[in-house]
């Protein structure tokens, strides 16, 4: 299995059609001082077979999973958990994981349901800059285990 998969800690799973998605991840690319995350996206070989190993492959995800420590976060909580370990200030948005869950998931899935009408969608995935290039799972060498 190549080391990239093997040890990564986290791994986020995005729309790669998304401009919000997409836009996200960028955010928390340059808010990762840590380099705690790696990204591929939903429509990837890879997130398929995590998904399936994880029993979200029938009721997929249609924006952000969050893979930590081989446990599967959607939603909101995977957002706020993704926050906690960004620099700067957004540790503190962690604090709204104390608003109920179906709160926030019902304002998550609100901004799911229209991201394409509010921010727009590509026609293909979109391609990190090569700069970065080493934070995404390439879908040639992807492989995924189950002990991940």
């Amino acid at each position: 299995m190549p080391p990239y998969i093997e040890h990564s800690d986290s791994v986020i799973l995005f729309d790669g059609y998304c401009n919000l998605c997409s836009g996200v991840v960028q955010f928390v690319i340059k808010r990762d001082k840590k380099g705690i995350f790696k990204f591929a996206s939903l429509q990837s070989d890879f997130a398929k077979a995590v998904l399936k190993t994880k029993g979200l492959l029938e009721n997929q995800p249609d924006s952000f999973v969050l893979i930590q420590k081989g446990i599967p976060f959607t939603m909101s909580t995977a957002a706020l958990k993704v926050a906690k370990q960004l620099s700067g200030i957004y540790p503190l948005l962690y604090a709204f994981i104390i608003v109920p869950e179906f709160i926030r998931n019902f304002i998550y899935k609100t901004v799911a349901k229209y991201r394409y009408k509010w921010f727009g969608k590509t026609e293909s995935c979109w391609l990190p800059p090569i700069s970065v290039k080493d934070k995404f799972i390439p879908e040639k060498d992807a492989t995924y285990s189950p002990h991940y």
